[in-house]
């Protein structure tokens, strides 16, 4: 129930900033995450036309439900939850509201078998260990940051076109479970890697089950997944990483990386395929440009390359 009027997002966040450092002393990097997470609380919130002083446990549980979908960490989601009860002890200490619908959320257990996320730091490690002079560096080059610039899951990688990829626009369809199509956007580096991969890939003798698949095996034939595995778990190695790390990683990690930057959960699901997009007709009613931008602004090799 509300008790006062509710100032609008921005003044609100103000306060709750100030809040955050002044009373709760928090560091500046906890009260950042909180209120990074805030913002997302009250994006979903905006879109489905809720006021922040009328929030309900349910939709709070729709929030977490669409953030567990995207297959964000649980130690991620616990401290997006810490976060909101920041914000709604903030909002009944202000008066803005009577009861806290965050009470009584419970937090996920935060088991020994976490879905491990790189860092940034350790996704370039990676690719600086990547030997400089074999023939497949180009390519594994390239897959690294397929996977981590797009999202992809290992079969999309494997499985993806020529005939579905264009460089110019740096977009490719992949197509994703339940044999559902998407358009992903690529990465400056990937579509400069993929151009410079093709004519190493084309002298090769090429099988044909391989004549339209992007990324080949030195026999010319499509790469398995095991194999991907392999060169990402060997890089991991290589680069002195000690976390288990496999091609889903990266997935993970771009997720949580565009969800930590403060990219809008919505088009996160998209990028990911978790939307039910069946034809590819569908992605000409896509806003493509919102979809670059929130790569643009929030996704570490977008905004560095």
């Amino acid at each position: 129930m509300t008790t006062r009027d509710v100032k609008d997002n921005d003044s609100l966040m103000q306060d709750f900033e100030a809040y955050l450092l002044l009373e709760r002393s928090l560091s500046p990097n906890t009260a950042s995450a909180y209120l990074t997470d805030t913002s997302h609380l009250l994006d979903f919130l905006k879109d489905s036309g809720i006021s922040p002083a009328d929030t309900t446990e349910q939709e709070i549980h729709q929030l977490l439900a669409s953030v567990h979908d995207l297959g964000i960490s649980p130690r991620t989601q616990a401290r997006m939850i810490a976060g909101m009860r920041a914000f709604f002890k903030f909002m009944k200490m202000e008066g803005y509201i009577s009861d806290d619908p965050s009470e009584l959320i419970e937090s996920p257990q935060l088991g020994k078998h976490l879905p491990d996320v790189l860092s940034i730091e350790e996704i370039d490690a990676m690719i600086a260990a990547i030997p400089p002079d074999k023939e497949e560096s180009t390519r594994n080059h390239a897959i690294i940051e397929t996977l981590y610039g797009s999202g992809l899951r290992v079969s999309e990688l494997t499985a993806a076109r020529l005939s579905r990829l264009s460089l110019d626009d740096a977009l490719l369809i992949v197509e994703g479970k339940g044999s559902k199509q998407r358009m992903v956007p690529m990465s400056p580096t990937s579509v400069a890697l993929i151009r410079e991969y093709l004519p190493q890939r084309n002298r090769l003798n090429i099988k044909k089950e391989g004549d339209d698949i992007i990324f080949l095996n030195r026999r010319g034939a499509p790469l398995s997944r095991v194999m991907v595995f392999y060169i990402i778990r060997d890089l991991a190695a290589a680069a002195g990483i000690a976390k288990t790390v496999s091609p889903h990683t990266l997935r993970h990690s771009f997720a949580t990386h565009l969800l930590e930057g403060g990219a809008n959960l919505r088009a996160i699901q998209e990028m990911l395929g978790h939307e039910s997009i069946a034809t590819t007709e569908l992605y000409l009613h896509l806003d493509r440009s919102r979809l670059r931008r929130e790569l643009l602004e929030h996704h570490p090799h977008y905004k560095n390359r």
